[in-house]
C-alpha cells in the first residue's frame, strides 16, 4: 500500500522528527480502521475532506497541541508542517506545503468554505464592521428585519419644506422683546431685520397692533419712537393695507385695552392722526370711517380724537410733536424754557400735583437741578415773600416725592451760589433774599449741611462816619518845596 511505502520512506529518513513519526502512526491507525473509500482519497489533494468519526477530531486536537509545543521550541520545519496538514485534512503524500505558515493562514480550519477572509473583512463580534457601513445603515434597510415597515419605508418619498404657523399670541411673545430692545437703541433697521426672520404673510397686520399695544404701557417718548418705527417699517416690512388692518384690530380690542390703560382711546387717536400725517394711512380712514355706528364707544372716541387733530388750524404741522419732545433728545434751551413755564404755571395755580405731572412728562431726571436753579432765581427776582413761601413748599414736596434727589437739590443751590456775582447786578437785594430763603428751606428740613456751609455772604458798605471808612482828610495841606 501507498501508506506503508510512505511509512518506510519516512523511517529511512534520519532527519524525520518524533512529531512526524507520531502523526504517521495516528494516520495509519485511522486509515486501517476507516472506510473502504479511503484509497480513493490518496490520488491527490482533496479540496474538501471527508468527514470522519471521533477519532479524527482527537487527532486534530492532538496535532494542534503538538504545533504549539513545536513552535515554543523553535524546531518547526517544512516536513513537520506537511505531516500535520495531512493529518488535519485526512490526506497524506501529495499535499503541497503552502508558502506561509499554517497558523497565519486565513483559510477556514474546519474543512468548510473557500478559504476567503471571514465576513469580507468586516471583522467579528464586537468590532466596528466593514469600513463605511455606518453611513449606509440608514440608506439600506433590511426587508427581513422584524421592525421593517413597508409603508413608512417607501422609496418614493417626496420631501417638502414645512414652516410651522405662528399664532398671534406666540407672535406677541416673540415681538415684545424686539420692541423693548428698540426702545433702548432706537435702531429701526435692526427691528426690520428681526421682524423679517419671524414674520409670515398672515401675521403682517399684527405688527402695527403689537407695537402700539406695547407702547401704551410706556411714556410719550417711547410712543414717539413707536410712531417713527411704523413710518420706517412702511414699504419695507408692512404695507398700507397691513397698517390699516392693524389699526382695525386695535379698534376692536380697545374696550379690553381700556381696562389696563384708561386713556387708551386718546392714545390710539394720536397714533391714528400721526399715521395719517406720515402718509402711512389714507385720510378717509379717519374722516370717513366705515361702519362707524357698529364701532364701540371707545373706538368712536379714538376716531373723533384723530379727526379733531387733523382738522385743527395748522394741525398737520403740529402732528410731528403730537407726543411732545420728551426725553433727553431735546436741546437744553427747550428744556429750560419748559421748566420756566412749569414754575410760572405753578405760581398762578398753586397746584403741586400738576407740577409733579409736568415734571415727570419732561423725562429728564438727570436735569432736575435746572428746575431748582430756576426756582431760586425766580424767587430772588420776585422780591416777594409769597413767592418765597410757594417755592419753598414746591421744593419740599419734590424732595418728599423723590422727584428731585438730594444730589440734584444740592447742585441747584450751589449753582445759584456760584452765579450770585452776576445775579446781584440785576437784583441788588439778592444776598438778603437768598439768606432769608435758605433759612426758610432749612427750617423745612430738605437741604443739607453742605448747602449751609457754602452759603455766600457779602459785607455791607462802610461809611466814613462810622470811623472805619479810611483816613480822615487833614485840615492843612502841606506845601511842596
Amino acid at each position: 500500500m501507498d501508506i506503508e511505502t510512505a511509512q518506510q520512506n519516512g523511517n529511512a529518513d534520519s532527519r524525520e522528527s518524533s512529531v512526524e513519526r507520531e502523526l504517521n502512526e495516528e494516520v495509519q491507525a485511522v486509515e486501517l480502521n476507516g472506510s473502504s473509500d479511503s484509497a480513493k482519497s490518496l490520488n491527490g489533494l482533496m479540496k474538501k475532506p471527508l468527514p470522519v468519526g471521533d477519532g479524527h477530531d482527537r487527532i486534530k486536537r492532538k496535532a494542534k497541541r503538538l504545533i504549539q509545543r513545536q513552535n515554543s521550541r523553535g524546531e518547526t520545519n517544512g516536513a513537520a508542517s506537511a505531516a500535520i496538514a495531512a493529518a488535519l485534512n485526512g490526506t497524506t503524500g501529495s499535499y503541497v506545503v503552502p508558502h506561509r505558515r499554517w497558523k497565519n493562514s486565513r483559510r477556514s480550519r474546519n474543512g468548510h468554505g473557500r478559504g476567503l477572509p471571514k465576513k469580507g473583512g468586516a471583522g467579528g463580534k464586537g468590532v466596528w464592521g466593514l469600513p463605511g457601513s455606518e453611513a449606509l445603515e440608514e440608506v439600506y434597510e433590511d426587508e427581513n428585519d422584524p421592525n421593517y415597515d413597508s409603508e413608512c419605508n417607501d422609496k418614493n418619498i417626496e420631501l417638502r419644506e414645512v414652516i410651522p404657523e405662528v399664532t398671534p399670541e406666540e407672535f406677541f411673545k416673540l415681538a415684545e422683546p424686539i420692541v423693548l430692545e428698540y426702545y433702548e437703541h432706537g435702531d429701526t433697521h435692526e427691528v426690520a431685520v428681526s421682524f423679517d426672520e419671524i414674520l409670515t404673510g398672515p401675521l403682517r397686520p399684527y405688527v402695527t397692533s403689537v407695537v402700539v399695544e406695547i407702547s401704551m404701557d410706556h411714556k410719550d417718548s417711547q410712543r414717539e419712537m413707536t410712531s417713527v418705527l411704523i413710518s420706517d417699517l412702511y414699504g419695507r416690512v408692512i404695507t398700507a393695507k397691513d397698517i390699516e388692518k392693524g389699526f382695525e384690530i386695535l379698534l376692536e380690542n380697545l374696550p379690553d385695552l381700556t381696562l389696563d390703560t384708561p386713556d387708551a382711546p386718546t392714545i390710539l387717536g394720536n397714533f391714528l392722526a400721526r399715521a395719517v400725517a406720515d402718509d402711512c394711512l389714507p385720510p378717509k380712514f379717519v374722516t370717513k370711517p366705515t361702519d362707524l355706528d357698529a364701532q364701540s364707544q371707545h373706538a368712536a372716541a379714538a376716531i373723533r380724537r384723530a379727526d379733531t387733530l387733523l382738522h385743527m388750524k395748522q394741525g398737520w404741522a403740529h402732528l410731528d410733536n403730537v407726543w411732545g419732545m420728551g426725553g433727553p433728545l431735546r436741546p437744553v434751551k427747550t428744556i429750560t424754557k419748559e421748566m420756566t413755564l412749569l414754575l410760572k404755571e405753578y405760581l398762578s395755580s398753586r397746584d403741586i400735583q400738576e407740577a409733579h405731572r409736568c415734571l415727570r412728562a419732561l423725562e429728564v431726571p438727570h436735569f432736575h437741578h435746572e428746575l431748582v436753579y430756576e426756582a431760586i432765581v425766580m424767587t430772588l427776582e420776585s422780591l416777594s415773600q409769597t413767592t418765597e413761601e410757594a417755592m419753598c413748599e414746591l421744593l419740599k414736596s419734590l424732595d418728599e416725592a423723590c422727584l428731585v434727589l438730594p444730589a440734584g437739590m444740592e447742585q441747584g443751590f450751589l449753582r445759584v451760589f456760584d452765579d450770585m456775582a452776576d445775579i446781584v447786578l440785576d437784583v441788588p437785594l439778592a444776598y438778603i433774599i437768598l439768606d432769608r430763603f435758605v433759612e426758610r428751606c432749612n427750617r423745612a428740613g430738605f437741604i443739607t449741611d453742605k448747602i449751609l456751609s457754602n452759603m455766600p455772604s457779602r459785607g455791607r458798605k462802610r461809611f466814613v462816619s462810622e470811623g472805619d471808612g479810611g483816613h480822615i482828610k487833614p485840615q492843612t495841606i502841606p506845601i511842596r518845596d
